[in-house]
């Protein structure tokens, strides 16, 4: 009854079976151990601000390039301020405005920016505090560069100008005439009466919509793999039922050939065979 399974149509469908399986039982692993790799890194952002109060300030070259260990480090930079801008659309303790984006020349010749503090309304609505003159000691948290259209950063373009959607390198470079750190600072305390901007999460640390999408890619691999189980099972019967009916000659005497299985055609030539033979 079973010897369908040797024929090259059902090597075929055992052979997609066998690869697909573990294909995606690895896929399903996969995604779930980088939903449990972003719970980690969201309890050690956790575990990293309640000790960053307690950290000294270190040089910025200290820090650099911004990661997932340095991304909130208290730093501390000297320099000039330079060019200002403002990035709308921020919210604050479910108030919205802006930040006070000012550019922090240091002695290297590079520019850091550095949020000042954040102001309600849209901008332009108020008067924007100037930045303090000469020679500046900064101290802050140091932030990684934003990406437009991530974590509440806006994404739009056709700013008006003196503005920016996002605090990079990438988006500020063609608005100042200044090389840029590809990092940013958010003060301690806000500066000229303005609310400081409280510390970001490093990128790809927080229990965000990412983490739960490798949560829910990892139930999808699951049933995939389930569904492909079943799916052969269901041929199986249907396969075996065929061969049985064939045996028994209960298949319709007006079936054509071709709609019954290789297996099943041949235990119905086989039983026909029998039946028709002359007693003697």
């Amino acid at each position: 009854m079973y010897r369908f399974l040797l024929t090259p149509r059902w090597w075929g469908i055992n052979l997609f079976v066998l690869l697909a399986i573990p294909f995606c039982v690895f896929m399903g692993s996969w995604q779930l151990s980088r939903f449990e790799a972003r719970i980690e890194d969201h309890r050690s952002a956790e575990e990293q601000a309640a000790s960053d109060g307690k950290q000294a300030a270190r040089p910025l070259d200290e820090l650099l390039p911004v990661d997932k260990e340095t991304s909130g480090d208290p730093t501390t930079v000297e320099g000039r301020y330079g060019a200002q801008l403002l990035v709308p659309d921020r919210e604050l303790d479910g108030e919205r405005g802006y930040y006070v984006l000012t550019l922090l020349r240091t002695d290297g010749g590079k520019a850091l920016p550095v949020v000042r503090g954040w102001l309600p309304g849209e901008p332009g609505s108020a008067e924007v505090p100037a930045p303090p003159r000469g020679e500046v000691t900064v101290n802050g948290a140091l932030q990684a560069s934003e990406n437009p259209g991530e974590n509440g950063v806006s994404a739009r373009a056709g700013l008006p100008a003196g503005q920016t959607g996002a605090i990079s390198a990438a988006s500020l470079v063609n608005l100042v005439p200044y090389d840029l750190y590809d990092a940013w600072v958010t003060l301690d305390k806000g500066d000229s009466g303005m609310r400081a901007v409280p510390v970001s999460a490093a990128p790809d640390t927080g229990l965000d919509l990412k983490a739960f999408q490798n949560l829910g890619y990892t139930g999808e691999w699951f049933v995939f793999a389930g569904f492909v189980v079943f799916m052969w099972f269901r041929l199986f019967r249907r396969e075996v039922e065929f061969v049985r009916d064939a045996e028994m000659g209960l298949l319709a005497a007006d079936t054509p050939p071709g709609a019954l299985p290789n297996s099943a055609q041949a235990a119905s030539s086989d039983a026909y065979e029998t039946d028709s033979t002359p007693v003697r």
